[in-house]
């Protein structure tokens, strides 16, 4: 029974053990990476330093972040929130030092809504840091990359040595990890690798694989050396170190996706009185459950509002599923939901009328893609291989992890596994109206509702709002089913989410003949509602009007306005869009995501 779920420590075991000195609480994050390591069963690598924590705490080995990609997946660890909760589930989307931010007139309703959990540390008396930390034991100011403006006085500056006498201390230790691809010096032969099968055998994958896990053996060796540190300054017996990564591995269609490759990451716990040695849990848990465990185990408070649960609670009740959510990455717009019991992976994708491989320059700069984009052309993927490129895609996809690890066969339309898909279907969209998940509503549309509201985390609290998220599912299920009536009455909704998104499947589903029920929309009071009715009416044909109209909002003040628009634009691809006034100023616009769109368009 020692590798199922009986390691679950009464915390008032722990406190009274450490009632004469508070502990210290350690986080491990690596970048990029999904759980390559020996101690889950690579073959190719050893890692012997994070084999050894392992051994010397508790493996979780169903851990899963609730986003695939760096800012909204963080953004929810360093608070113990599902970041489409908060309104930080958009990546790069409400930072103020122009990378991704921006939005000026928006910046109130960007601040932390919360108090985060560094925050809470503070005020229980502890030292709190971010460390970055380089081969050798150098140290600097760690990443943060959050979706919120946030105080920095969050963190002390510096590292723990420079905490008073005496004083317990909270430290995020941030590591490059999978994004480390220069340690090519441990010499992993590509020939050794083994490519997941939704990857084509090709040298080019090869090479950048046997990276990807010399990037794990260094991340081992880094590691290894806080350990040490922390061994050597005797701080080993009082120190809670937790091990994890931000999201999984940097690749077609892992990292920014729902499947475990994107989602799935290791998960190590070390205790200081060495009390779970050994210990494997099969528990499914998400790495907001970190923030409440560290709370936990330091004695302070968790507050309502933290989603996570303390994993080592005497009362822990074991998650029947995990709910992950991926939205805009850069400036690639998209919805994607999933739940995911120990068996079955239900993904739910809302904008099914666009492939997976929509255009990202940060992922189509990689050489990998860049080759398997080649090999998509030549014809020489095979069917799996080339899923990434389909339009539409599925709908809905279902998975039997348990049987289909890779997540290679779709069982969404098989009679035998109905049953299935309607309960987590069911599951999935009461996960989303009990978290309060803000992500249906288009960006440019909750840019207004957060202003209004005085920040995205509050919008569902207004009455008017209190059954938006049902809405917004219904109306998006008339538009897949190509529901004309259902979706003109939506036009007339008060709610601009909802007639958003009845333009935008008008568009996608229901021909010419909804050409006229578009037209008012072109005056709408939401300009997020004005530029899907006009991409919507290109669709249909009218494009000379649509591309005018969508050209006119490239400059919005509302910048996420203007990056729907020229992405609109894109979509459309009229005759000359590189020549389009409004498009080629966009090139000097101050978003950076409007900028990467009007460039592709420039380009070509």
């Amino acid at each position: 029974m020692r590798n199922l779920l009986f390691p679950f420590i009464c915390l008032s075991f722990l406190i009274t053990q450490f009632a004469s000195a508070a502990p210290n609480i350690v986080w491990i994050i690596g970048e990029d990476a999904s759980p390559n390591l020996s101690c889950y069963g690579e073959k190719t690598i050893e890692t012997p330093r994070l084999d050894g924590l392992a051994h010397e705490g508790v493996r979780f080995e169903n851990a899963f972040v609730t986003c695939p990609v760096c800012s909204p997946s963080r953004s929810a660890m360093v608070t113990g929130m599902y970041q489409t909760t908060l309104g930080a589930h958009n990546h790069r989307s409400q930072r103020e030092d122009g990378k991704g931010g921006g939005n000026e007139d928006y910046y109130e309703s960007y601040k932390l809504p919360v108090k985060s959990i560094p925050d809470l540390f503070k005020e229980a008396g502890y030292a709190t840091y971010n460390v970055g930390w380089e081969a050798g034991g150098k140290t600097k100011p760690g990443k943060t990359d959050y979706n919120f403006i946030w105080d920095p006085a969050m963190y002390d500056s510096g590292d723990w040595s420079n905490r008073k006498e005496g004083q317990p201390f909270f430290a995020q230790i941030q590591l490059h990890g999978g994004k480390n691809r220069k340690a090519k010096q441990h010499g992993t032969d590509p020939n050794k690798v083994n490519l997941p099968p939704y990857y084509p055998d090709d040298p080019v994958l090869r090479e950048d694989w046997a990276d990807y896990l010399n990037s794990w053996i260094q991340m081992d060796l880094e590691v290894g050396e806080i350990l040490d540190r922390l061994e050597k300054e005797n701080l080993t017996e009082n120190t809670f170190v937790f091990f994890w990564t931000d999201h999984g591995i940097s690749h077609m269609r892992d990292k920014q996706f729902l499947y475990d490759g994107g989602i799935k990451v290791p998960l190590i716990v070390r205790f200081p009185d060495g009390s779970q040695n050994g210990a494997v849990r099969k528990d499914l848990v998400e790495h907001i459950d970190i923030a409440a465990t560290s709370l936990a185990l330091a004695d302070i408070p968790i507050p309502d509002r933290v989603q996570g649960r303390n994993l080592f609670s005497s009362s822990h009740e074991p998650r029947e599923f995990i709910f992950a959510a991926r939205d805009r990455c850069d400036e690639t717009v998209d919805i994607i939901r999933c739940v995911r019991t120990d068996r079955y992976k239900y993904i739910r994708n809302f904008m099914s009328y666009l492939p997976h491989a929509q255009p990202n320059q940060y992922k189509d700069g990689k050489e990998i893609l860049k080759r398997i984009k080649i090999l998509y052309q030549a014809g020489e993927l095979s069917e799996l291989q080339a899923r990434v490129y389909q339009s539409p895609r599925p709908t809905e996809e279902l998975y039997d992890i348990q049987n289909d690890p890779y997540e290679t066969r779709n069982l969404a339309g098989d009679p035998a596994h109905e049953e299935v898909l309607t309960s987590l279907r069911s599951r999935l969209y009461k996960s989303m109206i009990e978290t309060q998940d803000v992500g249906l509503i288009p960006e440019p549309v909750l840019e207004e509702m957060g202003k209004e509201a005085g920040n995205k985390y509050f919008v569902l609290d207004r009455p008017e709002n209190e059954d938006l998220i049902e809405e917004l599912i219904g109306t998006i299920e008339a538009g897949e089913d190509g529901n004309i009536g259902t979706l003109t009455d939506a036009l007339k909704s008060d709610q601009p989410a909802v007639r958003y998104w009845a333009a935008t499947w008008l568009g996608v589903k229901c021909g010419k003949r909804a050409i006229d029920s578009l037209n008012p929309l072109f005056g709408d009071p939401s300009p997020g509602v004005r530029v899907a009715a006009a991409l919507a009416a290109g669709r249909l044909g009218e494009t000379e009007v649509a591309v005018k109209l969508l050209a006119d909002h490239i400059d919005h003040p509302n910048l996420v306005v203007g990056m729907f628009a020229i992405r609109a634009v894109e979509l459309l691809n009229p005759p000359n869009a590189d020549q389009i006034p409004e498009v080629v100023a966009a090139k000097e616009i101050s978003y950076e995501f409007t900028q990467r769109i009007a460039n592709r368009i420039t380009s070509k």
